[in-house]
């Protein structure tokens, strides 16, 4: 196209914009124009008028036809407000350097990998089924703020937003009034800046609302403020260069579908699912790396009792806080996770617990033993000594010993439970005698109990000499002895010999001293083996 004339044919408001083209200036009559009109404007632009930079400026403009600028190269900036397109608009493989759709109504957008080189801008649109950003490549940040999206008649498989192995060199900006009835998908896209979703609505109940598995970000994962997301969000194995934060978000699933899964997932600051977040169905969120606090404190997950509500198996963190809003109901699973500080307070605590090889180093806030042990109780798949052992190193690296022993006495008891019947027998006798050697003052007291009554027995009753001509000094003190300690001889035991039921009662007390010096020699045993 070349002259200063626009071609024959041409309606009105196609010379209009020709001519405001020509000026780089605004064009708005509230007219239409051909879509094939625009393409042959882009492809082949007419001289600018001297003084003046050409561009494309459309604003309150009908666009009739399909606008196709496949592989198209637009080297400034497309920029569209308040227009109407008759047809899904076409950009698959153009090269623009910046592009604007401001408050404009599209029945779909198919952008497959577009170059945009700067800013993009998709802003206050409705657009009516899928948008297809597919492989784009993005040089600055994404706007997606006050968009409306439905993706209803797209191809199965297929979502209402489509941002799939893309590229973006700023943030994605799509929160603040962003409407998506469809799928999210930004499987395998990498953004350097932030993804902000915040006050968003990501709305597909019978699927999922969000696709982010392999989404790499530099900066946050910004969810906070409001999101509400029906359908589950899927975040498996993405990487989080700085937070991921779900403040006051609500997340929600049907038909037995995770809120939110985040397998995999890598955070490099803080993993917030706290301040407000709600959560109706499960969190599966397992083999996760969060390198600083991973927290749901006064955060909400509803899920059935006897059900998985929270599953964060293999998964490691620098601190992990369950002080939930209001109890779990639903089965909280952190089997295997390791983190440093874990913070948790009785009345938070879910109603069921696995912690089945899960390492910590500290226990906030500090609370002495029983207060503690019945949240090891709540392991719905039954006894399982490990979490006794963690707990009772914890409180021993800190220096509460005394609390250490409660814990591990109360797994001896708990063990006592899981026996037949012989063993618990035996286990009994040694919880009762010695506290299985963590109650060493016990033997003393049966000791000193024992000795008593066999020197008072034996003073008001005391055994004939066994060599009547020679008899030493009867001392029933040291006669006591001989009988209880079985390793002590003082030399009254074989010279004086009981009668009758002294001799019985001589019998009950050699055999409570080799009940007493056994079980004292178990509970030793176990406690050096430890030690």
């Amino acid at each position: 196209m070349s002259g200063s004339m626009a071609p024959g044919g041409w309606s009105g408001s196609e010379r209009g914009m020709w001519t405001a083209f020509r000026r780089g200036e605004w064009y708005a009559d509230g007219g239409e124009v051909r879509a094939s009109v625009v393409r042959r404007l882009l492809h082949a632009p007419p001289p600018a008028e001297p003084g003046h930079l050409p561009r494309l400026r459309l604003r309150n403009v009908t666009i009739t036809g399909r606008l196709d600028l496949a592989e198209a190269v637009v080297a400034g900036t497309l920029r569209l407000r308040n227009c109407r397109f008759e047809q899904a608009p076409c950009l698959d493989g153009a090269s623009l350097g910046a592009l604007e759709l401001r408050d404009c109504v599209l029945p779909g957008l198919s952008a497959v990998g577009v170059t945009i080189g700067r800013q993009c801008e998709i802003t206050g649109c409705r657009v009516g089924g899928p948008m297809d950003l597919y492989g784009a490549s993005i040089g600055g940040t994404l706007h997606l703020e006050n968009s409306h999206l439905t993706g209803h008649g797209h191809r199965r498989g297929e979502g209402a937003l489509q941002l799939l192995c893309a590229t973006v060199g700023g943030d994605i900006q799509a929160g603040s009034g962003l409407r998506v009835h469809g799928c999210t998908d930004l499987r395998d896209t990498s953004v350097r800046g932030s993804v902000v979703l915040k006050r968003a609505e990501l709305r597909n109940p019978s699927g999922s609302a969000l696709k982010a598995n392999r989404l790499h970000i530099g900066g946050d994962l910004n969810c906070r403020g409001g999101l509400v997301a029906e359908g589950t969000v899927d975040l498996c194995d993405a990487k989080v260069g700085g937070g991921a934060l779900f403040e006051e978000a609500s997340l929600a699933a049907e038909d037995g579908r995770p809120a939110l899964r985040a397998h995999g997932i890598d955070v490099g600051a803080e993993f917030n699912l706290c301040d407000g977040f709600t959560a109706r169905g499960r969190l599966s969120m397992s083999s996760i790396t969060v390198r600083s606090r991973f927290c749901f404190k006064d955060g909400l997950v509803e899920a059935p009792a006897g059900q998985p509500a929270l599953l964060s198996r293999r998964s490691t963190a620098s601190e992990l806080d369950i002080r939930f809003r209001e109890p779990v109901h639903g089965t909280v699973d952190l089997s295997h996770a390791r983190v440093t500080v874990l913070n948790g307070t009785p009345e938070s605590w879910p109603t069921a617990l696995r912690m089945e090889g899960a390492v910590y180093d500290s226990l906030l806030p500090q609370l002495p033993a029983p207060q503690r042990l019945p949240l090891l109780a709540r392991d719905p798949e039954g006894f399982t000594p490990q979490p006794y052992e963690q707990l009772a190193a914890a409180y021993r690296l800190h220096g509460h010993d005394g609390d250490a022993r409660t814990v591990l006495l109360a797994k001896q008891r708990r063990l006592r439970t899981t026996l037949p019947w012989p063993g618990r027998v035996w286990s009994h006798l040694q919880d009762i005698t010695v506290g299985y050697g963590y109650r060493p003052m016990r033997a003393v007291w049966w000791l000193c109990a024992i000795m008593l009554s066999g020197i008072l027995l034996f003073t008001r009753w005391p055994p004939q000499p066994i060599d009547p001509g020679k008899p030493p000094r009867f001392q029933a003190a040291i006669y006591t002895f001989d009988l209880v300690l079985p390793l002590v001889d003082f030399g009254q035991e074989q010279a004086f010999s009981p009668r009758g039921g002294l001799q019985w009662a001589a019998v009950v007390l050699v055999c409570l001293g080799w009940l007493l010096a056994t079980t004292a020699a178990a509970g030793a045993n176990r406690t050096l083996r430890r030690e």
